[in-house]
């Protein structure tokens, strides 16, 4: 297995960056190991699903953050659990936090969105938490592409937990209209549930046309993840891509 690219700008203004997408499981497992294992990944964007909603939130994921060497973008309560965390060398324009119709009986969803730059590179991020009802999950894959294009940037970097598979209604209407990363350039694992069982990929990025991907895929053989960190830390296991994002500064 290649060695995943690491962090960097370029001469022509474009930057190889690292984006995480992780479900932490509102931080009910081993905090510890799962900054490990965020720490280990050097990733420079975090999107993070089931971020803690509830009595003192805020200081929780600002604890996250803290122990993962990151900072706190933007989402957790005020988007039902997605949530963005970033390194220093982002640096964030603006930030939305979008809240989605709440179907009766179900637990309501949201995004975490911002526009960020690194180098010469300007691009958007969504984390996402679809829902476990296949037709609201449709709808809300449609909203995503809406809430994408309305970040009104040339390149934009989407991912979460779908719960739903690469063959699944939802899971294909993302990836018929943005590129698969794990499809486009596999690297090590590819199932992410569950963390002592994978069976399913159902955790995925997708990128918008022009950002090259250079490896994705769950980081069992990244240097520093252990293997009774993933399966201690939480109920997802992680996806890491590097990708290579042109300049496009303001």
């Amino acid at each position: 297995m290649s060695a995943l690219p690491a962090s960097r700008t370029a001469p022509d203004g474009s930057a190889v960056v690292r984006v995480l997408s992780y479900n932490v499981r509102s931080l009910r497992d081993d905090e510890a190991a799962l900054a490990r294992v965020i720490r280990a990944c050097a990733p420079d964007l975090v999107l993070i699903q089931e971020a803690p909603r509830f009595f003192r939130w805020r200081k929780a994921a600002e604890r996250l953050a803290r122990a993962s060497g990151l900072t706190h973008v933007t989402g957790g309560a005020t988007t039902t659990g997605p949530m963005i965390l970033a390194a220093l060398r982002v640096h964030v324009e603006r930030t939305a936090d979008v809240l989605l119709p709440r179907t009766p009986g179900l637990h309501r969803r949201g995004f975490a969105t911002a526009v960020v730059r690194v180098g010469g590179a300007r691009f958007g991020v969504l984390s996402c938490h679809l829902s476990l009802a296949a037709d609201e999950r449709y709808a809300q894959a449609g909203r995503l592409l809406a809430e994408l294009a309305a970040l009104d940037v040339r390149y934009a970097v989407a991912g979460g937990d779908l719960n739903d598979r690469p063959d699944g209604r939802s899971f294909r209407r993302l990836s018929g209209a943005l590129t698969d990363a794990w499809a486009a350039h596999p690297w090590d694992g590819e199932f992410t549930s569950t963390p002592r069982e994978p069976h399913q990929r159902i955790d995925a990025l997708f990128t918008t046309d022009g950002i090259e991907v250079l490896g994705c895929g769950v980081p069992h053989g990244l240097p520093g993840v252990h293997a009774a960190d993933l399966t201690a830390a939480t109920d997802h296991l992680p996806v890491l891509a590097a990708l290579r994002i042109p300049e496009d500064a303001p």
